[in-house]
């Protein structure tokens, strides 16, 4: 991969433009003793672009482009096969960003070349004199494999849980600390595991160490408090850019998300309604926060327009040619109340019918050698809720009950479909493991055996291990876990896994990393063949 000139990516990443005066820098003390203050930026006789850029979902030729001005102004995008930017492939006229979606805009564009390095550069242009245009900011990302792109490798990393139990961006650190390895890792793509953001979780300046070191935090007004109002969950997805090095790897590394419980609240679910949760005022309906949520979710983070769900649920396939299709769950927007999880019939609380028919009629479709299930809840691991579960399993070791029942037809479905090389990957539970899953030792028995890997937090507080629920037989044949809960990332457990997938064996290879990047545990699996 060649680096991005330095000169660009101090442009891209931390210099956010020139105008009558220069704007603070992204994640600079001054940037959060402006928000503190409620005053923004300084003014500029020109658009600025405020929190970086991102491309998200970029797959088979395909890629949206992000980025937010400092107010009204037209979009455009280059993109080039060079970081010099003499061979321009494409010039485009993106939206006008206004104040509905919080001045941020996508620009998706399809036929792009596949299996190379692509650059782009964003700038935003003033509505009314298309002579005053911001400082470009400049990106890269790896075009996805197409359909008959096998023969290079796939390589991508993936994690979740960021800026949680009040660890928040740290600028001794750069930002996130764990940001430098996972820039290094040189990954086509990041899969974000959901968690992208703590909407329930404040920030404090500071935080005291058991060993009296004391971390420091960036803190903003949307971060000071639990988010409930939209410009709260939009200032929660501002504050992780606020990070250098984070915004820097998102400039470079192009990213496929999902979301879970933190982007809205804590083990939230559809219907609920909130009573003596600190914060929230008693009668607060969570599918309120959920849909002001799912607004700055969609707003902050490029999704592509590749999900059959038309109402913003963000479950997806994204097909990397013939070594990998990549499924994206929402296991969160269809749950069911947290109970015991002892009910005796199946009502599709964990993925919903809908959901659950696409997953199996695109498993069976696939060609591609691995199919990879990015699922945001664990199978195995038992999450307490208080005296309820949380998790998709319920502590129960017998024959599958409650959500598990909707699992057990999946996989039974999966198994009886003829689908080999299904692949789990999740997070979650902030720790790392690997976990396999075998018929031999389970309660229910009916499924071929296959492996799920856990990574996270990427900048959280470190707990585990959770329990694991036999019903399905699993086996935790590796995890790295703290000695105390809520560990903070500068007691170094923080961590995110890696997926190789080389063409010319078909073999897919896990490795779990930690925060520095050093590898702790890695599974190579031999493909099946039909």
């Amino acid at each position: 991969m060649t680096a991005l000139n330095r000169r660009m990516l101090l442009r891209g990443t931390t210099a956010i433009g020139v105008g009558l005066v220069l704007a603070p820098a992204l994640g600079s003390p001054a940037l959060a003793r402006s928000a503190r203050r409620g005053s923004g930026y300084v003014i500029s006789d020109r658009p600025v672009l405020t929190h970086g850029v991102q491309a998200g979902d970029a797959v088979d030729g395909s890629v949206s482009l992000w980025t937010r001005v400092n107010r009204p102004a037209r979009l455009q995008a280059e993109i080039a096969t060079d970081p010099s930017f003499r061979r321009i492939l494409r010039r485009v006229a993106g939206p006008t960003v206004t104040p509905a979606s919080d001045l941020t805009g996508q620009i998706d564009l399809r036929g792009l070349p596949t299996a190379t390095d692509l650059y782009y550069r964003i700038t935003a242009v003033d509505q009314h004199d298309h002579h005053r245009s911001s400082e470009p900011l400049v990106g890269r990302f790896r075009a996805g494999l197409g359909r008959h792109d096998g023969q290079r490798p796939i390589r991508f990393i993936w994690s979740g849980d960021i800026a949680g139990q009040g660890w928040g961006v740290n600028p001794d650190l750069g930002g996130f600390r764990i940001a430098d390895a996972m820039r290094a890792a040189n990954a086509d793509f990041f899969l974000s595991s959901g968690d992208n953001v703590y909407a329930d979780g404040p920030i404090t300046e500071t935080v005291t160490l058991p060993d009296g070191r004391i971390w420091r935090n960036l803190v903003t007004e949307e971060k000071a408090a639990v988010a409930q109002t939209l410009d709260q969950y939009r200032g929660q997805y501002k504050y992780n850019l606020l990070a250098d090095n984070w915004r820097a790897f998102l400039a470079e590394t192009a990213i496929v998300a999902q979301w879970d419980d933190h982007e809205v609240i804590n083990n939230w679910y559809p219907g609920q309604v909130l009573v003596g949760r600190a914060g929230y005022p008693d009668g607060t309906r969570v599918d309120q926060l959920a849909a002001r949520a799912r607004q700055a979710f969609h707003e902050y983070i490029p999704v592509s327009p590749a999900s059959p769900d038309r109402t913003g649920r963000v479950y997806r396939k994204l097909s990397y040619g013939p070594l990998m299709d990549l499924f994206i769950l929402d296991m969160r927007t269809f749950k069911d109340a947290n109970t015991t999880g002892l009910e005796t019939v199946a009502d599709g609380g964990l993925l919903g019918k809908e959901q659950t028919e696409w997953l199996l009629r695109e498993l069976k479709a696939s060609k591609a050698t691995w199919k990879v299930i990015a699922n945001d809840l664990p199978i195995g691991l038992v999450v307490p809720d208080g005296s309820n579960q949380e998790s998709s399993s319920n502590g129960n070791p017998g024959a599958p009950l409650g959500r598990e029942l909707d699992l057990a037809y999946l996989l039974t479905k999966i198994k009886r479909l003829g689908i080999r090389n299904h692949v789990w990957l999740t997070a979650d539970v902030h720790y790392t493991a690997a976990h396999h899953y075998h018929p031999d030792r389970a309660a229910y028995q009916d499924f071929d055996p296959f492996w799920e890997f856990v990574s996270g937090p990427l900048n959280a507080g470190a707990f585990g291990p959770n329990a694991l629920d036999a019903t399905f037989g699993p086996e935790a044949v590796f995890q790295a876990v703290p000695s105390r809960a809520s560990a903070s990332p500068l007691e170094g457990y923080q961590f995110f896994g890696q997926v190789d997938i080389d063409p010319r064996t078909k073999r897919l290879t896990v490795t779990l990393k930690d925060v520095e990047g050093k590898a702790l545990f890695t599974q190579t699996l031999d493909p099946e063949r039909r």
